[in-house]
């Protein structure tokens, strides 16, 4: 079972994001019309997927040396 500061970080995150999207949405509501080139979405959308897989290949690479133990500590007892 999940301890009290577990909820409260979690609370204390899920309010934060809805802060920030808030936030983001008056900001974007002031801008009025704007137009997003061919190349302006393709720079972003290129972006987002090098995010992605720059992100993902690292947790994989977490998980991968973790569960193989090159994270431990080395035994000098042998």
């Amino acid at each position: 079972m999940a301890s009290r500061f577990t909820w409260a970080a979690t609370a204390v995150g899920i309010a934060a994001v809805v802060a920030v999207a808030t936030v983001m949405a008056m900001f974007w509501g002031t801008l009025g019309p704007s137009q997003i080139s061919l190349n302006g979405w393709l720079a972003m959308i290129l972006g987002i997927v090098a995010s992605l897989a720059l992100a993902i290949g690292l947790v994989t690479a977490m998980f991968i040396s973790n569960r193989r133990g090159y994270d431990e500590n080395p035994r000098h007892d042998l």
